[in-house]
């Protein structure tokens, strides 16, 4: 049996609390990215502008404004009957989506690992990913 920590979790388990997505306009980032996946956006906590995805994780919008933003990629696993307004979502916006990460199949969603999903940029050109099954790992 693995000792545990303080915070219930196994001591050799770790397990992401948040990450900093760099944005050229938070607010706007933060909103696009919310409004997608159904979510809200919290208050601003210091420099950060948090999204709070609901599974302990929040992503923290930072604004970068000395120099552009490298592009990163997110990637989202959703449950399968949100998926379709997630992508309604994107169409309402106007914003395409694709079934691969190249971003060469526009107006598609894959069929990978049994679900289903698709890539989308951000304001900031991230490659964002929403799918209803991980990944099979070898």
């Amino acid at each position: 049996m693995s000792p545990t920590s303080h915070t219930g979790l196994p001591a050799t388990v770790a397990r992401l609390d948040h990450t900093v997505v760099y944005a050229s306009d938070r607010s706007l980032s933060a909103e696009f990215l919310a409004a997608v996946l159904g979510l809200g956006v919290g208050a601003p906590f210091g420099p950060f502008l948090p999204v709070d995805l609901g599974n302990g994780v929040t992503l923290d919008y930072y604004e970068k404004r000395d120099e552009p933003v490298q592009p990163q990629h997110y990637a989202f696993l959703v449950p399968d009957e949100q998926f379709d307004a997630m992508i309604g979502r994107l169409e309402a916006l106007g914003v395409t989506y694709y079934a691969d990460p190249s971003h060469t199949e526009p107006g598609r969603v894959n069929d990978l690992f049994g679900g289903r999903g698709a890539y989308f940029a951000d304001p900031d050109g991230h490659n964002m990913e929403i799918m209803t099954r991980p990944y099979a790992r070898p």
